[in-house]
């Protein structure tokens, strides 16, 4: 896996305002809209894709590519959101991002096994403890979003210390999500930060 947004030498205080005023219209309500639909088609995949796995050992390549790039729409879309990339976030699945990476590694195999682990035990063992965690970052990301909104108005730039500490709540969040929805069997690890596994440069144009 890996997550990533980039980290601009400046940022457009008037994208920055435009966004505060007006990104609920033009950003939100469109996207939101689309990816409700994409959402929808997402639970059947994952629905469908449990009885491939069980059945097969394996998640079909398809609905795979299908799950991932429904992710990968909504982590461009956050870091606009969030303020850590300029530029409109481009709609489509296969749409690309010249300031977002998400990427993951299609497996080969799946583990049945893990498989009924995560889906009658999964609240346990992922969901409360992560969650957990992933709550008081979040409470700590509205803070420094607040900070940092300050600091690119008078600045022009965003912090590197803030702008990691938001990307990497976003990873941690995406790597839970992705292991409970069965497209990796890797266990998210309890960090913000790019694990080893994640440093090699991988083909995203699935």
């Amino acid at each position: 896996m890996k997550f990533q947004v980039t980290h601009q030498d400046s940022y457009s205080r008037g994208e920055l305002l435009l966004r505060t005023l007006f990104g609920a219209l033009y950003i939100q309500l469109p996207h939101m809209f689309v990816l409700l639909f994409i959402q929808i088609g997402a639970m059947f995949i994952n629905l469908i894709a449990f009885w491939a796995i069980l059945i097969t050992g394996k998640y079909p390549k398809g609905m795979w590519n299908y799950m991932v790039k429904w992710l990968r729409w909504n982590w461009r879309l956050s870091a606009r959101i969030n303020n850590l990339a300029d530029g409109y976030p481009a709609f489509g699945l296969n749409a690309s991002d010249d300031k977002t990476v998400f990427e993951m590694e299609y497996p080969e195999r799946s583990s049945r096994g893990k498989l009924l682990l995560r889906s009658f035990f999964g609240f346990i063992y992922i969901l409360i403890p992560h969650g957990f965690c992933l709550l008081f970052l979040a409470l700590g990301s509205l803070f420094v979003k607040m900070i940092a909104w300050w600091v690119v108005l008078i600045t022009g730039k965003y912090p590197k210390g803030m702008h990691d500490y938001m990307v990497g709540v976003m990873r941690w969040s995406n790597r839970v999500m992705a292991y409970y929805y069965n497209l990796t069997d890797t266990y998210p690890p309890f960090s913000m930060k790019e694990t080893e596994s994640t440093s090699q440069a991988l083909d995203h144009n699935i």
